[in-house]
């Protein structure tokens, strides 16, 4: 028998996964002291240099960060599509029209956050969503809902019209980080879970909050979910190894949790979470 013959079989219906990189917090750092410098959309630019596939942008009611004029100007720029992060207000709704981002993802936002806390409860609201994602998809622009991997809520996104959901990660990586490995499993089989049914519902799975070079294989790994958005990790590993390295190590290793999944190894690198 051949070396060839004795590999494990290439399963190339598996989808490439796409990577989204946050520059909020680049945004952070230039608001602390002011003026222009260091500027999101260079770090827009050295990130698709690196193997980002699309810019990810939240646009807070407070502006804590992210502020109108670098909308414009990463609109403007085209270097790769655009995904505005958004809450569900009428400001917000006039922004996208006007500004017209390749997609936008809805979330939900309280003043006093630090971050985004958790998914966005679709479940409550479907008629008030259903008429904002009707406006914003009459003008071609894609709509994800970031929320918890959860029945309720997967079924109340295909209800509004959403194109896609994202899959709030925070949770597994919280467990990830303290080391718990019962409560990783049940996360990974949550999202698992999570995914089949979005998926099967015809709505495109998206997952991120959380996600480092130490967590993010067994996510990569699950075949559903085809775009990770991933940032305040990379910004601050940037500060050690620079903006280039952080983001290209991450697409090597979402890369690498493709192709495993493509040879059959997508238990392995799962983590054996089923």
């Amino acid at each position: 028998m051949s070396a060839d013959s004795a590999a494990p079989a290439r399963n190339s219906s598996v989808a490439p996964i796409r990577l989204g990189i946050n520059i909020d917090h680049i945004a952070t750092l230039r608001n602390a002291r002011g003026g222009h410098h260091p500027d999101p959309l260079r770090a827009a630019k050295l990130a698709v240099e690196a193997g980002a596939d699309n810019i990810t942008a939240h646009l807070r009611e407070d502006r804590r960060h992210i502020r109108d004029d670098d909308i414009a100007r990463l609109a403007a720029a085209r270097l790769a599509p655009l995904n505005l992060e958004m809450a569900v207000t009428p400001e917000m709704l006039e922004i996208a029209l006007a500004t017209l981002p390749h997609a936008v993802c809805l979330v939900p936002e309280r003043r006093q956050e630090l971050t985004t806390e958790g998914g966005l409860d679709a479940a409550s609201q479907v008629d008030t969503l259903g008429r904002f994602i009707a406006e914003l998809r009459r003008t071609g622009i894609q709509v994800s809902l970031f929320i918890d991997s959860e029945p309720a809520q997967i079924e109340a996104a295909r209800t509004v019209g959403a194109d896609a959901v994202e899959f709030h990660t925070g949770t597994y990586c919280e467990a990830a980080k303290q080391g718990n490995d019962a409560a990783v499993g049940r996360e990974l089989k949550r999202l698992i879970a999570g995914a089949r049914e979005a998926a099967a519902s015809g709505l495109e799975v998206h997952a991120g909050h959380g996600l480092d070079h130490d967590n993010v294989v067994p996510v990569a790994s699950i075949p559903e979910i085809i775009e990770l958005n991933i940032g305040h990790y990379l910004v601050g590993e940037a500060i050690f190894v620079g903006l280039s390295q952080s983001v290209s190590r991450m697409r090597a290793l979402m890369d690498g949790a493709r192709e495993a999944l493509r040879h059959g190894d997508a238990e392995a690198m799962a983590g054996e979470a089923r």
